[in-house]
């Protein structure tokens, strides 16, 4: 396995890791830790892409495992904070139902050819990323801003609608609803 791909099998493993400090209030500083560690498991997801393509290491393997782990990483995070009451589950609805939109229209394709993330998926990602990294910072911090958690969270939401609908639009030629 290249380093690309043990940073991105690295970045899911980190996920049980997150979650224990994010949810586990007994921790002190647990949202710091949190933090800590979602955004080292945010900065792989920059390095791996940018080893793979720099090294010519890309694998059909990281171009499937890659999002997914992100999606991961991102899923678990915004539920978590749907526990802690730090954003609204509408939003993350839609965020997840575009993941799996996204997901299975992967699956769909998977037999012709494998589809990499786009640019509109890199930003969703990387924004909402940026967005779990603040609201953790400040709530860390002690210092709670719920506006700037739901302006965060609902711009991250428009990405995810405006990128979902790109995946539909580039890939349409795989939604076949007579097979």
């Amino acid at each position: 396995m290249n380093l690309p791909n043990k940073l991105t099998v690295l970045r899911v493993a980190l996920i049980p890791v997150f979650l224990v400090f994010l949810l586990l209030d007994a921790i002190p500083c647990n949202l710091l830790f949190a933090l800590a560690i979602f955004a080292i498991a945010s900065a792989t997801d920059a390095l791996d892409g940018h080893i793979a393509r720099k090294n010519n290491l890309v694998t059909n393997f990281g171009k499937f495992l890659d999002p997914l782990a992100d999606k991961a990483l991102v899923i678990a995070a915004l539920i978590g904070m749907i526990d802690l009451r730090l954003v609204p589950a509408v939003a993350v609805i839609i965020i997840v139902s575009r993941e799996f939109m996204v997901s299975g229209l992967r699956m769909i394709a998977a037999s012709d050819v494998v589809i990499a993330a786009g640019i509109w998926g890199k930003l969703k990602t990387a924004f909402t990323m940026i967005a779990i990294v603040v609201i953790l910072l400040f709530e860390g911090l002690g210092i709670h801003l719920a506006w700037l958690n739901l302006a965060l969270v609902w711009i991250a939401t428009a990405l995810t609608v405006i990128s979902g609908v790109q995946y539909l639009w580039a890939y349409r030629k795989f939604i076949d609803p007579t097979k």
